[in-house]
């Protein structure tokens, strides 16, 4: 998507593509397709709103503790989005629901491990 002046373009990568899909999936097999539509509404809204303030979100503890302060996170329930700013972009790495093991989640999907 290219961004408008004043505006921060975002990108989702393949796999946090994946991550709303999965959400959409488990909360319609779960829960209703009324609230995936809502829940995945949602994390529309908070990825399209990275474009005007994406220095909003805070660095996730899980990167603190190992040094790396150049990704940050912003919340829609329990959902965690965790992203990066470079240059006028803003990149989607991960959404995930918090609740989940992150600690290993990050280190998979962030640092390769």
């Amino acid at each position: 998507m290219a961004a408008e002046p004043g505006r921060f373009a975002v990108l989702l990568t393949q796999s946090a593509a994946r991550d709303v899909e999965s959400v959409y999936e488990y909360l319609c097999e779960s829960d209703s397709a009324a609230s995936a539509d809502k829940v995945v509404a949602a994390l529309e809204v908070a990825v399209e709103s990275l474009a005007t303030f994406p220095a909003r979100g805070n660095p996730p503890k899980e990167l603190l503790g190992l040094g790396m302060v150049e990704y940050r996170q912003i919340f829609v329930g329990p959902y965690r989005m965790i992203y990066r700013i470079a240059d006028r972009r803003v990149v989607v790495y991960l959404i995930a629901d918090g609740r989940r093991d992150m600690r290993s989640l990050l280190a998979k999907r962030l640092l390769g491990g």
